[in-house]
């Protein structure tokens, strides 16, 4: 089972930041089933780890496992295009045929 590990960048304690964390979370708990961890680094208390990172803007969200690194700009509130730019597995869609008797 892979695991997946992410890094969210944010700014403060904002309406903006919140949202992408709820988001982030929602997509992995949804999508990844408790196999994956989440790191939230505010860039205002601690400028140095932004940087290392390389950080421009922020929310940013960085996929560190598995590899290929992925990242994403913004609170990700458009969960299925987020959900593809971070490479996150296909949600199965319930069948919509009945089942038969």
């Amino acid at each position: 089972m892979t695991t997946y590990s992410f890094r969210l960048y944010v700014a403060g304690n904002t309406e903006r930041s919140k949202a992408a964390e709820v988001n982030l979370r929602f997509l992995c708990d949804a999508r990844l089933s408790g196999t994956y961890e989440v790191e939230v680094i505010d860039a205002a208390e601690r400028p140095d780890l932004a940087e290392e990172g390389r950080i421009l803007a922020t929310p940013t969200v960085i996929r560190l496992a598995p590899t290929p690194q992925r990242r994403v700009i913004g609170d990700l509130s458009d969960h299925d295009r987020a959900a593809v730019a971070l490479g996150l597995p296909v949600l199965e869609e319930p069948s919509s045929e009945r089942p038969r008797r």
